[in-house]
């Protein structure tokens, strides 16, 4: 009954949680005080001084991309599961991609298009 209750996933779950705690405990404990200097608070790249900037994220460019991404994931579910199928359902399935990812080809060409170039990064 005792070992049972050892190996429970409850007790192994607060086990799990009270090792975390003890060893973050003892890395607070043991790990270096650093001042907090103008210099160590400072961006660095490659010895430049960088004024502060708010980062702006276009989230329309990040919404095309994740669309790319679930398109091409579907597709790797898809052409997955169709491979015990005859030939003509995965072809199917990649054509149909295709004409997907197509569609989404136009929204990138009027971007760049709109803004005079294409913004890498």
């Amino acid at each position: 009954m005792a070992g049972e209750l050892g190996f429970s996933i409850p007790s192994i779950f607060v086990l799990s949680i009270l090792l975390g705690v003890i060893l973050y405990i003892i890395g607070s404990i043991i790990a270096p005080r650093v001042k907090k200097t103008a210099g160590k608070l400072a961006p660095y790249a490659c010895g430049e001084d960088l004024p502060a900037e708010k980062l702006q994220v276009n989230a329309e460019e990040f919404f095309i991309y994740a669309t790319y991404f679930l398109i091409f994931d579907v597709v790797a579910f898809m052409l997955a599961t169709s491979l015990g199928k005859p030939g003509f359902f995965p072809i199917l399935f990649i054509a149909i991609i295709l004409v997907s990812s197509l569609v989404l080809f136009p929204v990138r060409v009027r971007r760049v298009e709109k803004d005079g170039f294409d913004k890498v990064g």
